[in-house]
């Protein structure tokens, strides 16, 4: 599962739509000996969330966890001031001007001062300001894996951050002052409070980097290098940032800096496609204190097998993606809470308009006739509607069933039309197209069982108009999104972190950290930029509309259904309440707390 979301390096992410909240979790203290382990559906393997690569709801969990922010969500959901981390001060709207300021105690896990160093490294990661103009990194990046190759040039400054998400904006290098930054926006940005937050760890990025052993001259030497827009240092700075944080299992003893984290859990140990072990840090000093010592976090991919491993007392809290047998199996087990609803999260399909295996659906025609053989309503009757007899397809990529502005779009952007299949149809324009037999590479998680069932109906159906389907599934489906060549189309559900206006920016955007199908319409740019400055909540409603239809016009892809969501855990652990929003069932870990039983 990927995670749609603005780049908030902790993965804290805000949303100026709703209310704030000053209040702080109460101080705890840790019960000695206690832990509990959690399953998770996929492994972890980047410690760097804001990356194309690692832009994945498993390693943002992990993250969340481990790092402190400004914000965070919690389940109603709202957002949550952490001022024993820092606070923020809308300091002028015009220009938009916002001062962030880190706490005087909170520090890193090696005991150096989270402060202005690590700041302005966020700002440059995530602006794309200082990177080097027109430099295509598809032409490095392993089509096998998706990561950047060896052959990684270090000559040129490029940081794969979460670019187009609001920093863009902020084109004059901010002024850092101690342990604060103060971002002077180039235009209002409606989102204001999404876009920020302290990530990777300055000092580890500038000593990696630059070979520079003592702390406090690995920040210095990264200000300098930020400050004076100094390529030579930082091509190598961007390039670490991008890449050494990719790893799948504990570091050796020269890498363990990778591990230093600021947030109430640190990694302690880390068994590749087992688990991942996170012990209370004791050099945290917020207010999220956690309860419980230790979380380990199996990774279970096959949601049976997670109910099976909660039934035997192996893991104490479950969310695994939720199945009618899940649901059957669940039901039968004693002493454990069982949670449902529904996620914001939602199961999409999306064509590939450049960079793919084939090279398939360059030709609209084509990209209309393939869409109109995928059995949405047959996918929803068939593996949605077991768990809410109520689900309905969805309808918009913009708009969650039910929310402001969704009756409206599907009146409007023509994707209701494509609920039942058209084979018939699909024919017709491939005739039309001149195309005969075509190929399509699918990606997928080929160990999800219910994505292996999509994939199976997906693949009869279009076969039916004359395409000649490829299984491309994959285990490692995560890290081959946007890959350069690797696949056709793919399907997966974003998760969402946030409910701001322009929330669907980085994805739709040309060049966006989320569009990893190399779709681009100047239409919908310009409709993005519109609605990044854009305040009024009728005339918001209108752009997204617009830029709804604009992408079925383009025949971007189809949504198909929202996510049931089911979480349950043992008589071990209180206080598990999930969220809608990622990182659901982790947002309060700090308040799980252990039972007698424990």
């Amino acid at each position: 599962m990927r995670i749609s979301r603005f780049a908030a390096a902790t993965a804290t992410i805000a949303a100026s739509a709703l209310v704030l909240s000053a209040c702080a979790a109460p101080q705890s203290e840790v019960v000695e000996g206690s832990s509990i382990t959690v399953a998770w559906n996929q492994p972890f393997y980047s410690y760097n969330s804001n990356t194309s690569f690692g832009n994945a709801t498993a390693n943002a969990n992990i993250v969340y966890l481990t790092s402190g922010g400004f914000n965070y969500y919690n389940n109603v959901p709202e957002l949550v001031k952490d001022e024993s981390f820092g606070t923020y001060e809308l300091v002028s709207e015009d220009p938009l001007t916002v001062k962030y300021t880190v706490a005087d105690d909170v520090q890193w896990s090696d005991g150096t001062a989270v402060d202005g160093a690590d700041l302005l490294l966020a700002w440059a990661a995530n602006s794309g300001v200082l990177n080097t103009p027109d430099f295509d990194p598809g032409e490095f990046t392993d089509p096998e894996t998706g990561e950047f190759t060896d052959e990684y040039p270090t000559d040129v400054v490029y940081f794969d951050g979460a670019i187009g998400a609001g920093l863009q904006l902020v084109t004059e290098t901010p002024v850092i002052d101690g342990r604060s930054i103060t971002l002077v926006y180039d235009e209002f940005f409606v989102d204001w409070e999404l876009v920020f937050g302290v990530g990777l760890p300055a000092h580890v990025v500038a000593q990696r980097a630059l070979d520079i052993e003592d702390a406090a001259e690995a920040k210095t030497a990264l200000i300098e290098a930020i400050q004076n827009n100094d390529a030579a240092a930082l091509a190598p700075i961007s390039s670490t940032w991008n890449s050494d944080w990719n790893f799948t299992e504990l570091p050796a003893e020269e890498d363990a800096n990778l591990l230093v984290v600021n947030g109430p859990y640190q990694i302690t140990d880390f068994v590749a496609d087992q688990s991942i072990t996170l012990t209370a840090n004791p050099n945290y000093r917020g207010d999220n204190l956690p309860n419980i010592e230790e979380i380990t976090i199996r990774f279970i991919t096959d949601p049976l097998a997670a109910v099976q491993a909660l039934a035997n007392g192996e893991v104490d809290i479950i969310s695994p993606q939720a199945t009618a047998d899940v649901a059957d199996a669940l039901a039968a087990l004693d002493g454990v809470t069982v949670l449902s609803g529904e996620e914001a999260v939602y199961e999409h399909i999306d064509l590939q308009f450049a960079e793919s295996k084939n090279g398939t659906f360059d030709d609209p025609l084509v990209r209309e006739a393939f869409l109109k053989t995928i059995p949405r309503q047959q996918i929803v009757d068939t593996l949605i509607k077991p768990l809410n007899p109520e689900a309905e397809v969805r309808n918009s990529q913009i708009f969650i069933p039910g929310a402001d502005g969704y009756d409206e779009t599907v009146a409007n952007n023509g994707m209701d039309a494509f609920t039942e299949v058209d084979i018939e149809g699909a024919k017709a324009l491939l005739a039309e197209a001149g195309v005969t037999a075509p190929d399509v590479c699918i990606l997928y998680a080929s160990n999800n069982p219910r994505r292996v069932n999509e994939f199976a109906l997906i693949q009869a159906s279009a076969a039916e108009a004359g395409f000649v389907v490829e299984d491309c599934g994959s285990p490692e489906w995560g890290g081959l999104l946007g890959t350069p060549g690797a696949y056709d189309a793919v399907f997966f559900g974003w998760q969402s972190t946030s409910l701001g206006v322009t929330n669907s920016s980085p994805t739709f955007r040309t060049g966006g950290i989320n569009n990893l199908n190399y779709y681009s319409n100047p239409e919908v740019d310009a409709l993005l930029d519109e609605l990044d400055v854009t305040l009024d909540v009728e005339r918001q409603i209108e752009i997204q509309v617009e830029i709804d239809k604009l992408l079925m016009d383009d025949f971007y892809g189809l949504t198909i259904f929202q996510f049931p969501a089911v979480t349950a855990f043992s008589d071990r652990v209180t206080n598990v309440e999930p969220g809608p929003l990622s990182p659901t069932i982790f947002w309060n870990a700090w308040d799980w707390e252990p039972t007698e039983s424990n």
